[in-house]
Order: structure tokens, then sequence, then C-alpha cells
């Protein structure tokens, strides 16, 4: 399949080398996110439920999430976390290739993306892979990078496990759901992740109006209260050079 490969890595959001396609699954490109260094301070999560599911209510339809937390904890937490605080109502899918993944978790308002630019995790061991319906976090080629941004695997992208990418998750159903989400617009939104960061979905519908977008996103297995009380925990010191070729 022919997949683009990044330009730079703030603007495409992808590791690879720039130009053309590829069937090397070593240089293939991967969900990434903007590489950001913390300015310090703490970050602090609760500990969610072994299990719960989360329901997706899209401009397609309705999917269901169910996550795992001995999959990946710290991703289990944040993703808990976001829910709870209603982040990803109208966030867009700003990204989906067909046979790779689609990608979301930007904020549509770039006050909220701002804040949670910072709030980065420590990452997790990979312990599931990155299978079909399976949905992991996006990062920079840094370690402890991950924020809110996610994929979920439209095909095999086991090659992504060596690279860190930890699956919380997996659709449990609806996943005809995620299949019909607008590709149309391919790699191309992922190019313009400054202008998302900086003006959000205003920018989104102007210049990609037919992309897909979320409507709400709520829990329908273990509730919010279920979770343990937030314990703070030191922000993690990330090198602020990526550790993956851009």
């Amino acid at each position: 399949m022919s997949r683009w490969v990044l330009v730079s890595l703030w603007a495409v959001t992808v590791l690879g080398c720039a130009g053309g396609s590829t069937t090397n699954e070593s240089s293939a490109p991967v969900p990434s996110a903007p590489s950001m260094a913390p300015e310090g301070g703490t970050s602090s999560m609760a500990k969610s439920p072994d299990v719960y599911q989360v329901e997706f209510d899209t401009t397609k339809g309705k999917f269901v999430v169910e996550v795992h937390r001995d999959w990946a904890p710290n991703g289990a937490d944040r993703f808990h976390q976001l829910i709870e605080e209603k982040f990803f109502d109208q966030v867009k899918f700003f990204r989906a290739v067909e046979g790779f993944m689609v990608q979301f978790g930007i904020h549509g308002d770039p006050a909220v993306s701002a804040k949670w630019r910072e709030e980065m995790m420590p990452d997790d061991p990979v312990v599931k892979s990155n299978t079909r319906g399976m949905i992991t976090y996006a990062k920079p080629g840094m370690p402890n990078s991950r924020t809110t941004q996610l994929f979920i695997n439209y095909g095999n992208n086991s090659n992504l496990d060596g690279m860190g990418f930890a699956p919380f998750g997996e659709v449990i159903s609806g996943m005809d759901v995620v299949d019909s989400l607008h590709k149309g617009y391919g790699e191309e939104p992922s190019q313009y992740q400054p202008q998302i960061q900086q003006q959000g979905n205003a920018f989104l519908e102007q210049a990609f109006p037919n992309l897909d977008s979320i409507i709400s996103a709520k829990f329908v297995g273990a509730k919010a209260d279920d979770a343990a009380p937030a314990e703070a925990t030191d922000k993690p010191v990330v090198d602020p050079v990526p550790t993956q070729p851009e």
C-alpha cells in the first residue's frame, strides 16, 4: 500500500524518510504526535478500573472500545481521565488511511489542546500487538511523550509493536463504523497539525469539510466513580531529541 512519509515530525506527525511510497515496514509511516518538551510540574491520573467500556457516537454511527488496564496501565488511566472530562466530544478524525489506521485526539478548542500538550505520560511496555481493531496512543519519537492522540488499527500493524506503540484496548463492536470513517483526505490533514493545534475545528471545517467527527464519548461499562483516587507523580523528563529518524 502506498503511504505518505514524513516531511517534518511536527507538521506531518509520522516517522520515516521524506517522499514517495514504501512497502518496507521498517520505513513505513507510523501514527505519531508533535514533539513537545514538558515545562515541569506534575501530572496526576486516577487509577482506572481493570476493564471498562466506552461508547463513541460519531457522524457515521456508534462503536464501543473495551479497555484492559493490564495491557497498558498508563494509557488506560489517561483514557479514563479523558472520557471523564469529555475531551473527545466534537473531536475530528483527521487522518484516515485505508488498510492502515484512523487517528484522532486533537481537541477542537485550541486552548484545551495547549493544556494537554504538556500532560505527557510515561510509556507502557507493549503487551498486545497492533492488530485490527486495537486502539493505541500516537507519539513522537521520544520516550514518555504520549498525551491525547490515539489511533485505531485498520489492519495488522504489528511492525509498530517494536517501536513502542502499546495498545490499551480494542473495538469490540461497531468496527464497520470505524471502517466507514471518511478516508478521502488520507494523510493530507496531518500535514497541517500546527494549524489544527492553533485553530482547532475551525481550521478543519474550512479546509477539510468532509472529515467525520466524534459527537460524544461515554462510559458504558465500569463507571467513572469506580476509579481510585488520583495520585500525583512527577512528570517524566523527556529527551527533546527524537529517538527515531525523522
